[in-house]
């Protein structure tokens, strides 16, 4: 069973929202270094051939993915950021109020543990 799906303690809250943190910060960073890739640089296909309209949605895919995988990641962190732990002996979300670990942290743990 994933951690997440089991009662932990604040330690373990906290270490999880670290390691997702790292983890889409990780992703920013490759999606920052990768070389977009254009029409120019990948080839345009032959219009005779049969599979010249999935290519060319293939170039245009690759072209957009560099981008749209970098504001993804930048969404994440920003909810990342928005919904964390206080400092509190009794810990809440800064983001939402309530009671860590908060709904909203909880399903970015699904969606990306």
């Amino acid at each position: 069973m994933p951690p997440f799906t089991r009662p932990a303690t604040r330690r373990v809250h906290d270490s999880e929202h670290a390691r997702l943190l790292q983890c889409v910060e990780a992703i920013l960073e490759r999606s920052d270094r990768a070389v977009p890739w254009e029409p120019d640089t990948v080839g345009l296909p032959d219009a005779r051939t049969d599979s010249a309209l999935a290519r060319i949605n293939d170039v245009a895919f690759y072209a957009n993915a560099r981008n749209e995988v970098s504001a993804l990641a930048g969404l994440c962190l920003d909810l990342l950021g928005l919904h964390s732990p206080d400092d509190q002996d009794d810990p809440h979300c800064q983001g939402c109020r309530l009671p860590w670990p908060c709904p909203t942290f909880g399903e970015i743990t699904r969606l990306l543990g």
